[in-house]
């Protein structure tokens, strides 16, 4: 059970280092929509970190046991 949620944090993690990285390239390239679509990026940023920080919980219930 701990193996899959290591593999979701993995998973979760390396989202959150990819819509991280896009959200600052696509500020740093800027245009009209760069502001737009950056916003939207750090905003599943956020998303993919509560995700993660969810599972950490979680496995570190689970390991007290």
């Amino acid at each position: 059970m701990n193996g899959y949620i290591i593999a979701l944090l993995i998973v979760a993690m390396v989202l959150v280092f990819g819509t991280l990285a896009t959200g600052l390239i696509s500020f740093a390239r800027g245009g009209e929509d760069g502001p737009r679509r950056s916003n939207i990026f750090m905003r599943y940023r956020v998303l993919f970190q509560g995700i993660s920080i969810l599972l950490v919980v979680i496995l570190m219930a689970l390991a007290k046991d």
